[in-house]
This record gives structure tokens, C-alpha cells and sequence, in this order.
């Protein structure tokens, strides 16, 4: 069974950094992309940043020049390095990983981590 645990949320003042950790375990053949998505009160969910198993990136515009997504294939990981913080970055943030789990053909499923709160005070 594919479990993703999500770390390194927090309260922030504006302008500081964090850094979340969204890491995948279980019996795993193959991860394709890695996100990161959030979801403010009252809105939809967005996506962040996603990271394709070569390294290629994609953010929305909002976090451009601030965020970074990194991955470490060999531990199965994701980070979001998160600076220059501003209040609406307030949201909770959850990752996502498609994964292919072994002896299950190769289709991959989308597997979501339980969210981190991260909150940017002004």
C-alpha cells in the first residue's frame, strides 16, 4: 500500500521561508510527476508546482521566483522550498504523486498526502 506523509508546514511571519517534504513509502515501481497543490478557505484547489521525473518545472504565476520544487528520486521525495512568504500564500498545501505501484501493470495512480497548514502572518 502507497502512503504519502507531508511535513514542515507552520506559522510564518511575511518575508520568511519554509520548506515542506511530501515523501512516498511503500512497494513502488515508478513515480512519474510530483505536485504540490493548495487550497485556501473558500477557494478552489490550485496547483503550485510540479516536477516531472527528469527534473523539468512548472509553477503558477503566483509563486514564480519564490517557490522551488525539488525532488529526490532515490528517497521518493518532494520538497517545496517556500521563501519571500506573503499572507496569501496562506492555505492548506498537500502533494501529490503519481505512482505506478509494482506489480500493478503501468498505469499510474494520483496519491495525495494529508495536507499541511501553512500560515503567513503580515
Amino acid at each position: 500500500q502507497v502512503q504519502l506523509v507531508e511535513s514542515g508546514g507552520g506559522l510564518v511571519q511575511a518575508g520568511g521561508s519554509l520548506r515542506l517534504s511530501c515523501a512516498a513509502s511503500g512497494s513502488i515501481f515508478r513515480i512519474n510527476a510530483m505536485n504540490w497543490y493548495r487550497q485556501a478557505p473558500e477557494n478552489q484547489r490550485e496547483l503550485v508546482a510540479s516536477i516531472a521525473p527528469g527534473g523539468n518545472t512548472n509553477y503558477a504565476d503566483s509563486v514564480k521566483g519564490r517557490f522551488t520544487i525539488s525532488r529526490d528520486n532515490a528517497k521518493n521525495t518532494v520538497y517545496l522550498q517556500m521563501n519571500s512568504l506573503k499572507p496569501e500564500d496562506t492555505a492548506v498545501y498537500y502533494c501529490s504523486q503519481d505512482i505506478i505501484p509494482t506489480g500493478m501493470g503501468y498505469n499510474a495512480n494520483r496519491y495525495w498526502g494529508q495536507g499541511t497548514q501553512v500560515t503567513v502572518s503580515s
